[in-house]
């Protein structure tokens, strides 16, 4: 069994999993179960109030996971996924507070990293995710780092070296009547407005 298909067996189990992305490392779980979604809060020590990510294989999961998808979605994950972008829009009926931390948006990416995209095409479905480190501490950019981190709580750690940009992906909030970036990223405001024509707002946006 390679390493991807005990990952996906976990997943599936309702285990947790580490796995590089381009940006950082990840902890993941399946995104259909609550249950298992819980366990990297506890994981993490994360506070409940924040929600976690959802990477995808493609863009076309994401009508599953929201509504009212606004056409700039499409244009951003036309140009930028796989990529280092989160783009949060109003979650779709059914979708668990556990992911949402009860708001009504959800953040969804593709993530740009062989491994990353193996595991999701392998799985099948979407991923809860997060940097794979305590809540509060540096973003772990190897395995290694995981392992200091958490050790036992995660069941396996995909190794992929170290990740190719090391700071987290940019967070965009579409579910508004204006664009927002809520985490400053990977991508920067100016190349955002590239694709849709409009400087998104940052006010109050977090910085890394």
């Amino acid at each position: 069994m390679s390493d991807i298909e005990r990952a996906v067996a976990l997943l599936r189990q309702g285990e947790l999993v580490a796995f590089p992305t381009e940006t950082v490392y990840g902890l993941g779980a399946d995104a259909s179960n609550s249950a298992a979604v819980a366990k990297i809060f506890a994981a993490k020590g994360r506070p409940q109030d924040r929600p976690l990510a959802v990477l995808l294989q493609d863009s076309g999961q994401a009508a599953h996971w929201a509504r009212d998808i606004p056409e700039a979605f499409w244009k951003l994950a036309r140009t930028y996924w796989p990529g280092p972008l989160t783009i949060v829009l109003k979650r779709a009926p059914g979708v668990s507070d556990a992911l949402t931390a009860g708001l009504d948006t959800i953040g969804l990416r593709v993530p740009n990293h062989p491994l990353a995209l193996a595991l999701l095409n392998t799985f099948g479905g979407a991923i809860a995710a997060t940097s794979a480190n305590r809540s509060g501490d540096a973003s772990p950019t190897t395995a290694q780092a995981v392992h200091e981190a958490l050790g036992a709580t995660v069941r396996l750690i995909l190794d992929g070296g170290l990740c190719a940009i090391g700071i987290e992906s940019t967070v965009l909030d579409l579910s508004g009547t204006r664009p927002r970036i809520l985490r400053a990223g990977a991508i920067g405001a100016a190349n955002l407005a590239d694709v849709f024509g409009e400087m998104p707002c940052t006010d109050g946006a977090t910085t890394l």
